[in-house]
């Protein structure tokens, strides 16, 4: 089930959708469709894949018709294959058609965001490793791309600027080094925050250590250096891989002893799964 806050930003995105789809109606279906007619529908998957966002669907369709019967039948994080029968749901045809492309677009994208998500950890089967999303989501879908992310099997990192220190390499620069950035910012936040680093050489990974960080990231590091990292680390901090992690990549960096791989590619290049709207009555 969908939090509080992720049903928030949803209805927020369906406003927009809203105006921005039907304007001052559906000319098509109003004219030709009787306000009486009542359909029965399916929603249906018509590829491979791992499903996610189904409430989002159905608020979608009750805007229309509040009065909907809607039974799930593959809830989200199931697996489906072409031809599985996602979702029954029973109202006025004209909501069941003006509704179709939006409730589509929402439930394609987070679903095509958990089968990737999903494919991604199939690839460290045998090891410890989590999945990690980013912070390149699609702006104002963050919530929805993190709980798809979710959704197949993978983990969110930090939600945004606030919850988590992440120092990167500009933020270096202006410091003048890993340890004077880490102190600098240990005098104005609580224990409590976890401060991560991103480091490119050893000589960074070692000064890293030095200023006692929780989480050190390997970035864009061939996997031999990775591992080479991962044995001077020796445990005393967790360590995550980032940079050009493809589905071809993830199980060799997985047994190089990393805790964490981060993929932007699970939110920022998202393939929609192919799900259709069939009338059944």
């Amino acid at each position: 089930m969908m939090d509080e806050k992720t049903l928030k930003s949803a209805e927020v995105l369906f406003d927009m959708a809203f105006a921005e789809d039907i304007g001052d109606g559906d000319i098509t279906t109003n004219n030709l469709i009787d306000s009486n007619v009542v359909k029965t529908a399916q929603l249906v998957a018509k590829e491979e894949g791992v499903i996610a966002g189904l409430q989002v669907a159905e608020m979608v369709f009750r805007k229309f018709d509040k009065d909907l019967e809607w039974k799930v039948l593959m809830p989200d994080g199931s697996h489906v294959v072409p031809g599985d029968v996602i979702a029954e749901f029973k109202g006025h045809f004209r909501a069941l058609l003006t509704g179709e492309r939006k409730a589509l677009n929402f439930l394609q994208r987070l679903s095509g965001i958990a089968s990737y998500s999903n494919l991604c950890m199939k690839e460290t089967e045998g090891t410890k490793v989590e999945i990690l999303d980013t912070r390149k989501t699609l702006p104002g879908y963050r919530y929805l791309d993190k709980y798809a992310v979710r959704m197949g099997g993978a983990s969110n990192h930090r939600f945004g600027l606030y919850d988590m220190v992440m120092i990167k390499d500009n933020h270096i620069q202006v410091a003048g080094s890993i340890t004077k950035a880490v102190e600098a910012i240990r005098k104005h936040i609580p224990k409590s925050i976890k401060i991560e680093v991103e480091t490119t050489t050893i000589d960074q990974v070692k000064e890293a250590m030095a200023a006692d960080v929780d989480i050190i990231m390997l970035d864009n590091m061939r996997s031999t250096m990775m591992k080479e990292c991962v044995e001077i680390i020796d445990r005393r901090a967790k360590i995550e891989a980032s940079g050009n992690m493809t589905i071809k990549r993830i199980r060799k960096v997985a047994h190089t002893g990393v805790d964490y791989i981060s993929i932007g590619a699970l939110t920022h290049s998202v393939k929609a799964l192919d799900i259709s709207q069939r009338i059944i009555d």
